[in-house]
């Protein structure tokens, strides 16, 4: 059913609601596009920007245990000098296909003689893939990047399981995130009273605060995931750190200003698939924060495998930056803000 809220006139929500869909979507499509790579692949580079490369940063956390060769991502001008040769696999990822820092990567690849694969719904890179006769999976998807990222996340799953390069098969776990995902959606979509929501609560403790999102191994993904959520609906500040990296330093900068840390609020990612050491760095970690007196609330994930745990999360988090973009009155679709770059990169 179409979303009628005024707020909400391109239908975010519905993208956020169809997570599972997506996601079984892409591990479906990724069985169905060509994939004709030369010789064995030794490393992977995913190169992209913004919600076109968190998809690359969960593949590599998520399948972390699974994975027999390196999947790095790339979110810079063009490649680094290692990456070289065709058993590198450059994998240029733009959902516009005109991402100006991927299209160097893409031209990198080919100087660098890398085995290269485009993945965009269109642009200048199917352009650029088509003239140079290059692997292109080129996609429909009318939203934005970022609500993007189920379905790239089944593409490359799909995608290196046929490239032999995933130990054992992973589509049990892909069919228990989408089960989670469709489990979980009733309690946090917008249909859900308030108070039977979460997401929605949550949101509303983080309005006028500097929001910083806690995880730790390989949930870090999923807060970088939450702080670009917060930032591009819901047009707001937040950041996000790692543990157990973050005890080695923030905890000691958790004193002053007084101020800052009172009007600031901690949101700890845990998972039951956590390092137990990291669990407990976690526990401690939280704790401090409330005795600085920041605000803290800790977001479970949920399901049976770890991927399923992940993609619970990201799927909270879509919610919750929804909520507070409507909680502050603004448009969760358009960001404007890229926009204003972009012009003036162009003139530059």
């Amino acid at each position: 059913m179409k979303n009628k809220n005024p707020l909400d006139p391109e239908d975010m929500l519905s993208y956020i609601d169809r997570m599972a869909d997506d996601l079984e979507l892409g591990w479906e499509k990724g069985q169905t596009f060509p994939l004709q790579i030369p010789g064995k692949i030794k490393a992977v580079i995913v190169a992209g920007m913004g919600g076109s490369a968190i998809a690359g940063d969960m593949i590599a956390k998520s399948l972390s245990e699974q994975l027999k060769i390196a999947v790095v991502s790339h979110r810079d001008y063009g490649l680094p000098a290692w990456a070289s040769g065709q058993d590198v696999l450059v994998i240029c990822s733009s959902h516009s296909g005109n991402t100006e820092e991927t299209l160097t990567a893409y031209d990198a690849a080919l100087a660098q003689n890398c085995s290269v694969l485009a993945l965009t719904t269109g642009g200048k890179l199917s352009q650029k893939a088509n003239q140079d006769g290059k692997l292109l999976w080129q996609f429909q998807h009318l939203g934005q990047p970022r609500t993007a990222l189920p379905l790239v996340y089944g593409l490359l799953a799909a995608m290196l399981q046929r490239l032999g390069l995933i130990i054992g098969e992973i589509e049990p776990s892909i069919h228990d995130a989408t089960a989670t995902l469709r489990d979980e959606a009733p309690h946090l979509t917008a249909a859900s009273g308030i108070a039977q929501n979460p997401a929605r609560r949550l949101a509303g403790q983080l309005l006028e605060r500097s929001v910083t999102i806690f995880a730790a191994g390989d949930n870090e993904v999923i807060a970088r995931r939450w702080k670009t959520q917060i930032n591009e609906l819901a047009k707001a500040v937040a950041a996000f750190e790692a543990l157990p990296e973050m005890n080695h330093n923030t905890l000691a900068g958790l004193e002053y200003p007084e101020k800052l840390l009172e009007s600031s609020f901690a949101v700890f990612l845990r998972s039951a698939s956590d390092n137990p050491r990291n669990a407990l760095r976690l526990e401690y970690s939280q704790q401090a924060c409330m005795q600085a007196g920041m605000g803290v609330d800790a977001v479970w994930g949920r399901g049976k495998s770890r991927l399923a745990q992940m993609w619970s999360l990201v799927q909270f988090g879509d919610y919750l930056s929804y909520y507070m973009a409507l909680q502050y009155g603004v448009d969760p679709t358009p960001v404007a803000a890229l926009g204003r770059l972009k012009e003036y990169l162009a003139g530059k």
